[in-house]
């Protein structure tokens, strides 16, 4: 939407098919840092009707990190719907496609039957990924049509005219098979807009008008070298890469989406100019993951898109915390602590807030109502003016610890921790205390509110062992009873020979066959033949009550002498009757020893 009259001629642009490529040496000198020209040319803003997002979280963004498995794809794409997607704000969410565990992904999140964000795939520009497409019933898809100079003469090595040609024939396909094809104008800040992606855009919007489809664009600037300056020119100025296809080549500003890399610190501002002068959506990945520096935040811009047009409730700001607190947990990822938005520290100061001013001097420090928006309180910065109060409130905050649990400033250790935390002030200290070293003297006077390393290990090889026997129970589940009874409980000891004893029982706890990881103990398990009554063991009661795993705490086995703890889950048949229990026996030490593997056979399964 704009106030003014807009009423040009139209410009006639053509291809120049060049002979050698156009590599702007001036601009781009490679052994020097690249430049930026001005002209002084100024772009009034003529904001995009609508603005909205898209993500590339399950493309771009699993270029940058191990892959994600199907269920966490499925939970995040949940928090993606939650996040924008009930508005329409997060508009749509691109995947690949090429794998099994992708289509997989594809269709767990197709189920939910969520109208936004869209499921839209990404292909390279070929007919026979287009089928791939096809075959998967997609209404949109992304394909790879890379526009600079670098790209098509070095790397693809076609000149203007034959990389115009095929680049064509795949849309023209994709038209034919009614799907909406998203043509990616990869390295655009490098291309030679007029002399290529013009007459590009151009055909492409003929083609368009000829089939009554749309016929989609997204501005790459792969290499982040686009800049927001006004009076830059181009190729690098984002205000007139997106006027040139909006004024020049006729493309509507609802078809294109800019897609940005971080390489010079500018992803956020050049989506957002994007948006302002035209460009209806930006394409972002959940905390800014992708090759390289990475794509837009999506979080950073669904808190700009509310600044920009006051909508609040385009967004549930809340479920931001809700992601952030997932990467770390489910994805064991780190996020700096002062990361915008979703660090531990990005709302705290060291300016001498305590605890007892909080509601009175919230305000002057904090960016806005954190905990209100982002369900983030105002987290303290340990200082020599925090006092016990301060002390105490960082415990209970930064612990997490539940109300009935808190500790209070009177408490004795809270007294030992700011004592010490005064010595050291008074010792010459002049900088705040950092939260590992707050942790680390909340460990040393309170080491109740944290679990022991045995703690740890009983947590980690619990998790570990859980994984495996879930496994083993489905296969052997397809396996059958026969008269060699489970020979997949063989095989599993052999591949996995941690766990010292694995045993299936009927649902009456008799014992129906097991299985000895190391011949020394064979005499000793024989003690438990076949029919052995196992009926009255807490492994055997707790699956048969819930149908659900339970693992043991550790104890020490009567029968090795080792460490162990024992995992056992339902078995079931094909109506979900529980026909019998499976449990293992593990040794904590050996399966520590080989925890990198397993998460890896875990994940894997989770996958298939």
């Amino acid at each position: 939407m704009t106030l003014l009259h807009l009423n040009r001629a139209s410009t006639r642009v053509r291809l120049e098919n060049r002979d050698n490529p156009e590599l702007y040496r001036d601009i781009f000198p490679y052994s020097k840092i690249s430049r930026v020209e001005f002209d002084d040319i100024f772009l009034m803003p003529r904001p995009a009707e609508p603005m909205f997002i898209t993500d590339t979280t399950f493309r771009d963004g699993q270029q940058a990190r191990p892959p994600y498995t199907v269920k966490q794809m499925a939970h995040m794409y949940d928090l993606l719907h939650k996040l924008g997607g009930r508005s329409g704000l997060i508009r749509a969410s691109e995947f690949f496609m090429y794998s099994q565990k992708d289509r997989r992904a594809i269709e767990a999140c197709r189920a939910k039957g969520y109208k936004f964000p869209r499921i839209t795939g990404w292909i390279r520009a070929n007919v026979d990924d287009l089928k791939i497409a096809r075959d998967m019933e997609f209404d949109e898809v992304g394909m790879l049509t890379s526009v600079s100079d670098y790209h098509l003469y070095l790397k693809l090595g076609l000149d203007r005219e034959k990389a115009l040609q095929n680049y064509l024939k795949v849309v023209g396909q994709a038209l034919e098979w009614g799907i909406i094809p998203r043509c990616h104008f990869e390295d655009i800040t490098r291309a030679d807009i007029p002399g290529f992606c013009l007459p590009f855009a151009q055909k492409l919007m003929e083609m368009s008008k000829d089939s009554g489809l749309p016929v989609k664009i997204r501005l790459c600037d792969t290499m982040g070298y686009g800049v927001p300056y006004p009076g830059a020119t181009l190729p690098r100025s984002v205000q007139r890469i997106v006027r040139a296809f909006t004024d020049e080549a006729g493309v509507p500003g609802e078809w294109l989406e800019w897609h940005g890399h971080n390489d010079f610190h500018k992803v956020l501002i050049n989506g957002v100019t994007a948006w302002m002068y035209g460009c209806a959506g930006v394409n972002c990945t959940l905390l800014g993951f992708g090759e390289r520096t990475g794509n837009t935040p999506l979080e950073a811009l669904v808190i700009e898109y509310i600044s920009l047009t006051g909508d609040d409730d385009a967004a549930e700001t809340q479920v931001i915390s809700e992601i952030a607190h997932y990467f770390e947990t489910e994805l064991d990822y780190r996020i700096p602590d002062n990361y915008p938005f979703v660090g531990k520290d990005f709302n705290a100061t060291s300016a001498g807030i305590h605890v007892d001013g909080l509601a009175k001097n919230e305000e002057i420090y904090n960016i806005f109502d954190t905990r209100k928006i982002l369900n983030r309180p105002v987290p303290i910065i340990i200082t020599d003016k925090s006092g016990r109060a301060g002390v105490a409130y960082w415990i209970n905050q930064y612990l997490g610890l539940p109300v009935e649990n808190q500790v209070s400033k009177k408490h004795p250790a809270v007294g030992h921790i700011y004592n010490k935390i005064m010595k050291a002030y008074e010792d010459g200290r002049n900088t705040s205390f950092s939260n590992k070293e707050m942790q680390t003297l909340v460990r040393r006077f309170m080491p109740e509110l944290f679990g022991s390393e045995f703690d740890q290990i009983k947590k980690m090889a619990g998790e570990l062992s859980a994984g495996l026997i879930i496994k083993l129970a489905k296969e052997c589940q397809i396996m059958g009873v026969g008269d060699d009874k489970y020979p997949c409980m063989r095989e599993f000891v052999q591949e996995y020979p941690f766990i010292q004893y694995l045993y299936l029982t009927d649902n009456r706890g008799k014992l129906l066959s097991a299985a000895i990881t190391d011949p020394a103990y064979q005499a000793k398990y024989d003690q438990l033949p076949i029919g052995y009554d196992f009926s009255n063991r807490q492994w055997f009661i707790r699956p048969m009550q819930t149908g659900e795993l339970h693992i043991t705490d550790v104890y020490q086995s009567q029968f090795t002498g080792q460490l162990i703890l024992t995992v056992s889950t339902a078995v079931t048949d094909e109506h979900d009757n529980i026909t019998g229990i499976i449990g293992a026996d593990i040794q904590i030490e050996q399966l520590l020893r080989r925890a990198d593997a397993i998460e890896d056979d875990v994940a894997q399964d989770e996958d298939e």
